[in-house]
């Protein structure tokens, strides 16, 4: 049975505005728009230039393939570096987001360009297949070859691999929880942090966000059932999901990198990520989380000049900084 909707907390008075503006440029997601969603995720919004990955030549920016796990296809991935200096330097291994069907490893990848050129990092993207035509496991084992690949290419990329964290947004932070849970269990690369905004943890659609928005002009309890759906097929909801799937369905949360956790409080996805820094926290994990009052799912990519972004961007870049110190 589906949960009844929940009273929904008002959106901050700088985000309401530009909502019907970005649900006219994206429209919503679902089998019907899913061509339309990935292309206009994939070139941007009509009209404006994409972002300067090379920083003005700041930055290189290298487009290769790596190999999949046990003969899964080659990944792509992009992998940014200073074009001055040889490191060792931290790396910070990203994914991004897109509701596990959409998306592409340039996807909001600018915000983490400054950390390659201001503090000397490598940065690494990684195209993972898209579901329902790649449903699970494939999205999460690209993911993981990605990573066993960048730590075996420590050396080549001048990479210090006792200073990696992983980082995602929406569908790629809970890949980013998936890959870190993985690591962890096959006895895999050490992490030194994990960055997760706004993830997407819990297939359940069971907590009281998660049926708040309907047809609110952003993720919405219907957009994320189709996303999961998608992912999982008939298996989204029931007893045998995998935690590297769903993580919020691990059983076991310690042992995994110290978190930063990043959510809005008129977010589906709210509920679990709070559940789910908890957790963690009881499990010894070192947390710290951020709910923005009034914060819809992407409000600082969709409104980056409110207040409300303002706030959320410094706090996020002030812990990445400190995170990639020595």
């Amino acid at each position: 049975m589906t949960p009844q909707r929940t009273i929904c907390p008002p959106i901050d008075a700088e985000i309401a505005p530009v909502l019907p503006q970005i649900r006219q440029i994206v429209p919503r997601t679902d089998q019907a728009n899913l061509a339309k969603v990935r292309t206009v995720v994939a070139d941007g919004i009509p009209g404006i230039s994409k972002p300067d990955l090379t920083a003005g030549g700041l930055v290189d920016v290298e487009r290769r393939t790596v190999p999949g796990l046990n003969g899964a296809p080659d990944v792509g991935m992009v992998v940014l570096r200073p074009t001055t200096g040889s490191g060792p330097w931290p790396a910070i291994y990203h994914i991004h987001g897109g509701g596990m069907v959409a998306g592409t490893p340039e996807t909001a990848l600018d915000v983490f360009v400054p950390y390659v050129h201001e503090v000397g990092a490598v940065v690494t993207s990684v195209d993972y297949r898209l579901a329902p035509e790649h449903p699970h496991p494939a999205p999460i084992e690209d993911c993981y070859a990605g990573l066993l690949w960048l730590f075996e290419n420590c050396e080549t990329y001048g990479v210090d691999p006792d200073r990696v964290m992983i980082a995602g947004t929406s569908a790629g932070g809970g890949l980013a929880a998936a890959v870190a849970l993985l690591a962890r269990d096959r006895r895999g690369p050490a992490l030194t942090h994990q960055i997760l905004l706004a993830p997407m943890l819990d297939d359940r659609l069971t907590t009281p966000s998660s049926q708040m928005l309907v047809d609110e002009g952003v993720w919405d309890r219907d957009e994320n059932a189709f996303g999961w759906t998608a992912l999982l097929g008939e298996h989204r909801g029931g007893a045998d999901v995998s935690a590297y799937a769903a993580p919020a369905r691990a059983d076991d949360l310690s042992g995994l990198p110290r978190t930063y956790l990043e959510v809005g409080s008129v977010e589906t996805f709210r509920d679990e990520v709070v559940d789910y820094a908890m957790r963690l926290s009881q499990a010894g994990v070192s947390v710290d989380l951020h709910m923005w009052g009034g914060g819809v799912h992407g409000f600082d990519l969709q409104n980056p000049q409110a207040a409300i972004s303002q706030a959320a961007s410094a706090t996020r870049d002030r812990f990445v900084r400190q995170a990639l110190e020595p």
